[in-house]
């Protein structure tokens, strides 16, 4: 017990694993035997069903020889002009007996001529007799000259040679057949005379014997089972009836085709080449197996053979490979922490304390660079801010973190990445500190690359919540600041491909260490621009600022006439004319020089109060002051483009509530002037309702309208039509004079304006769903 526990508890050992591995190999020799065995096998029983193939051919030909005599001969009976005349003729009656006569003499010439024919004869159902070379016979006679063997009855036989089928072929008893007491008969039924009786049939016989001589010498062969069958596969003729092995293959009476093998059994069948009959041949299973011996024993050796020389080679080699594994376990075990408890895997115990080494060794080479990265970082936002009041020189510090100086000559470049929230949304699974860290991570590196193929240091860290590249220029450089500009749109152009889009400013030139912060304190100015210019720009210091004597006399244009024009524009709800106006306005202002920051704001914040007056002069001040978000999100933009943009879109919105507020007056006063016109409509349609030619046509020429369009706006006010309501007036005064039983139906329809009564009939029963003289009854 204790012996096989310590295996179990060995079983994750290098040597178990290797055993396993070496004795895997074993299958490679055993299953090579296997499959040598399995096609031998294979060619054994196919050489076997080649013979048997070769056999059923060689029936195949000899018995269709037989059967096809016998068709042959079956044909020329059956076209015979003699028998066609018999069957078929309309001849006087007594004039068949003599046709008869002279057709059986005719056989005497077939019987010669088909000699390995043992009989056939012509069944004749009009005349009640067969027909047979020499002679004729009733059918009684017939049946026991010929067949009355006692294995079929009389009306057995009539029922066989009178089949439905046309060609068949069936196993007859013969009398003197020789050594068998029964044939093969090919029977043809021939097809009924144009008064639709029955006519004959024409049946071939070859004795039973003559197609077993044929397959005499394959019966012997493996202990085999011939047989012939027609097209049901039915038995005809079996080399032997008894043989237990058909029982497995019989169903119904019929053989099953389609089972190739049945327990010890297999079963090989061949059609005829000239009818329906098929040949099958039968035999066990063991023929091919005793033949299979000699290859069974013979892989069995040597499966043995590979099995005990196999075990010797595994052995030998474990014990021999296992050796320094073992060494190098002791030489671990004895430095490190000894093995965990249940591990038992060899080469997993070395890996792990491989990669746990390799591990430590990068995590310290990790905390170390991400140590130097921050430390480097805050050296330069100190030099960017100003204060040179370092422990450790910078020459000193700059020396230590590998960072060259080619001069003391240095330029700041400002990156802002102005899509960043929807480059993340383009990054999920990530987390939100590594995407924090990652698109500075590429502007920096993209940077610092672009500056050092110009022979340029560049070192980039994060200022004020911006990316900052600290330039040391290279000395007697022919365009600096062409080659700053270049840097900024080379790096502009590369990051956009990744969908990044930037702002970047550059600074001018400086010197000495105190100059780095005068550097970057004009690349924040320089950004701080983009209000005006835009983003995704490169701002340029230099570019930028202004020199006093372009200061003097500068202001900007929007003097109170203009603002009066705009106001005005804006109450007429006129937003082409108002915005193209205000863009008037605002490119007057912007087109030129680059103007001051606190200017343009002053500017736009006038144009969105001029909106504002022009509301409350409409007198609707109070609705926009209750959603000052519209106002905030103008003031909100950060750059005088999105400004423009949110200030056309509040132009536009307020232009629509001016030309909103001036449909609606207008709307109003015109329900005004509808309602008082269909009030005069109804009123003109009650007061001439008697009239016989009141119409639609009528009523607008009295109102200097078109009817249709009066109609229409009658419908439109009222929510029917100006035909309508003319008959709804008649027919509502016609049941109030019925009502009062005083005029017959034609007066009271003459009375409310039909000239017609049926017309008035109709228009009653449309509009009450009774005619008048039902109402007048109920009332």
């Amino acid at each position: 017990m204790p012996t096989i526990r310590g295996l179990w508890q060995k079983r994750k050992s290098i040597v178990f694993t290797w055993l396993i591995s070496y004795s895997a190999v074993l299958f490679v020799p055993i299953a090579i035997s296997l499959v040598i065995y399995s096609q031998a096998s294979h060619a054994l029983k196919g050489e076997i069903h080649r013979a048997n193939d070769a056999l059923l051919k060689q029936m195949r030909y000899t018995i269709d020889n037989q059967i096809d005599l016998m068709k042959r001969l079956d044909m020329e009976i059956t076209w015979n002009d003699k028998l066609q005349s018999l069957m078929y003729s309309s001849k006087p009656a007594k004039e068949a007996p003599f046709t008869a006569y002279q057709l059986a003499k005719e056989f005497r010439l077939y019987k010669t001529s088909y000699a390995s024919v043992d009989e056939f004869y012509v069944v004749w159902d009009q005349g009640g007799a067969v027909l047979r070379p020499g002679n004729i016979r009733d059918l009684r006679t017939a049946f026991r000259t010929l067949h009355d063997t006692g294995d079929m009855t009389y009306d057995e036989w009539q029922a066989t040679v009178r089949g439905p089928k046309a060609n068949r072929f069936a196993v007859l008893p013969h009398l003197g057949a020789g050594t068998s007491d029964d044939a093969i008969a090919y029977i043809t039924r021939l097809p009924n005379d144009l008064s639709g009786k029955a006519t004959g049939s024409v049946v071939v016989m070859a004795d039973a014997s003559r197609f077993r001589e044929a397959i005499e010498g394959i019966s012997d062969f493996g202990e085999g089972l011939l047989l012939i069958l027609n097209e049901d596969n039915e038995i005809l003729l079996s080399s032997r009836p008894d043989a237990p092995e058909l029982q497995p293959f019989l169903g119904g009476g019929h053989v099953r085709l389609t089972q190739a093998r049945i327990g010890d059994s297999e079963l090989f069948y061949m059609p005829s080449a000239v009818s329906d009959l098929k040949y099958a041949l039968i035999f066990p299973s063991a023929v091919y197996w005793k033949k299979a011996e000699y290859v069974r024993s013979f892989a069995s050796i040597s499966i043995l053979l590979s099995l005990i020389g196999a075990g010797i080679l595994t052995w030998f080699f474990t014990r021999r490979n296992y050796t320094p594994i073992h060494e190098l376990m002791q030489s671990l075990t004895d430095r490190n922490s000894p093995a965990e408890p249940g591990d038992g895997n060899e080469l997993r115990y070395i890996q792990r304390a491989v990669l746990n080494a390799r591990s430590e060794k990068e995590r310290i080479a990790t905390q170390l660079q991400k140590h130097q990265q921050t430390l480097r970082s805050n050296m330069i936002h100190r030099l960017l801010k100003g204060r040179l009041d370092a422990r450790v020189p910078y020459e000193e510090s700059f020396r230590s973190f590998h960072m060259a100086l080619p001069s003391d000559e240095f330029a700041v470049l400002l990156f802002v990445l102005e899509n960043e929230e929807s480059l993340y949304a383009k990054l999920p699974g990530i987390d939100l500190n590594e995407r924090a860290r990652l698109a500075p991570f590429i502007i920096g590196n993209v940077v610092e690359d672009l500056a050092q193929q110009r022979r340029h240091a560049g070192y980039v860290a994060e200022a004020d919540d911006m990316l900052a590249c600290l330039v040391c220029l290279m000395p007697d450089a022919p365009d600096v600041r062409g080659e700053l500009m270049a840097i900024a749109s080379e790096a502009q152009a590369f990051l956009r491909r990744y969908d990044m889009e930037l702002t970047i400013s550059v600074s001018g030139i400086h010197s000495s260490w105190a100059g780095i912060a005068a550097a970057y304190q004009e690349a924040v100015d320089a950004m701080e621009y983009k209000m005006v210019l835009g983003k995704q720009g490169i701002l340029a210091y230099e570019d930028i600022r202004a020199a006093p004597a372009d200061s003097a006399g500068f202001g900007y244009y929007y003097p109170l006439q203009t603002e009066q024009q705009l106001i005005n524009f804006i109450k007429t709800g006129d937003f082409g004319q108002a915005s193209s106006y205000m863009r008037e306005i605002t490119d007057r202002n912007f087109g030129g020089r680059v103007m001051p920051i606190t200017l343009a704001r002053c500017l736009l914040f006038n144009l969105v109060g001029t909106m504002v007056k022009a509301i409350g002069e409409l007198g609707e001040g109070s609705a926009w002051e209750q959603d000052p978000g519209r106002m905030d999100a103008v003031i909100a933009s950060d750059t005088i483009q999105g400004m423009q943009e949110e200030l056309q879109d509040l132009l536009r919105d307020v232009c629509a509530f001016a030309a909103a507020k001036r449909a609606s007056n207008a709307a109003l006063e015109r329900e005004g002037s509808l309602r008082e016109l269909t009030a005069d409509v109804v009123r003109y349609i009650e007061d001439h309702y008697t009239d016989a030619n009141l119409n639609v046509n009528a009523i607008g020429e009295r109102f200097d309208l078109k009817g249709s369009y009066l109609s229409r706006l009658f419908k439109n006010q009222t929510g029917e039509g100006l035909l309508d309501c003319i008959h709804k007036t008649r027919i509502a005064q016609a049941k109030a004079m019925i009502r009062e039983k005083r005029d017959s139906i034609n007066e009271i329809s003459r009375l409310v304006g039909y000239n017609d009564a049926a017309t008035f009939i109709r228009v009653f029963k449309k509009y009450e769903g009774i005619t008048p003289g039902k109402y007048k009854e109920i009332y």
